[in-house]
């Protein structure tokens, strides 16, 4: 039986179509996804940014977010400082970007732990409905860790954690990733580890974290979500 002949024109046809619509699909994706970056650089010296409010999970007294400036930071210029050293133990200050609400979103930050005793930590919050309602991610280079909590009635609780390097003194990225019950944590780009928890499910704010009597300074936060609201 003769079998046809393969058309190499065809072919080329089929596989240019399948190239063009695999574009148009990313295209259309990177689209809808909406990304934001805050770099502080048009803040004003000694204020808080626009478009952020401040909280305290816990007990001791009110925080200090300023936009102050540093030489060393990547970008060379200002950046968001968390400058209060209230050494209230079970106090958590909150910078929450009043920007945008989402479920699944993924927000990234460079960092730098400055100082302190009682703690030395970065944090990172998604799904932020109120001072007592989050998830976050902290990373600590004090004990050398990075942890992952829930906030549930002002009451913390980690569900996942790894002993990992955080220099003091150095800047470093911090990544948290959040879809559906599944999270994903990154450090300087490195991937820690994933973990799923079904607590909360509702869109809510993203923000920054310390704990206690940490200094930390804060740089190019970026917000990547297709569902902003």
């Amino acid at each position: 039986m003769l079998r046809p002949k393969p058309n190499p024109l065809r072919f080329a046809v089929l596989l240019l179509s399948g190239l063009v619509a695999l574009g148009c699909a990313e295209a259309m994706e990177a689209r809808a996804r909406q990304v934001t970056t805050v770099d502080f650089e048009s803040a004003a010296v000694g204020e808080l940014p626009a478009s952020f409010s401040t909280a305290v999970t816990g007990d001791g007294g009110p925080a200090a977010w300023r936009v102050v400036d540093d030489a060393g930071t990547p970008s060379a210029g200002k950046v968001l400082a968390q400058t209060s050293t209230d050494r209230t133990f079970f106090r958590f200050p909150l910078c929450v970007y009043e920007g945008l609400a989402a479920t699944d979103v993924e927000v990234s930050v460079r960092f730098k732990p400055v100082s302190g005793t009682v703690d030395q930590a970065v944090g990172l919050v998604a799904r932020y409905r109120d001072k007592d309602l989050y998830d976050v991610v902290r990373a600590n280079a004090l004990e050398q860790n990075v942890g992952l909590y829930k906030v549930e009635q002002g009451k913390r609780r980690q569900f996942a954690g790894v002993d990992v390097k955080v220099p003091a003194k150095e800047w470093q990225a911090l990544t948290l990733e959040v879809k559906g019950t599944h999270f994903r944590l990154f450090l300087s780009d490195t991937l820690l580890f994933g973990v799923d928890d079904r607590t909360f499910s509702d869109a809510g704010k993203v923000g920054l974290w310390t704990k206690a009597d940490s200094v930390t300074y804060f740089d190019d936060l970026t917000v990547k979500t297709s569902e902003a609201r």
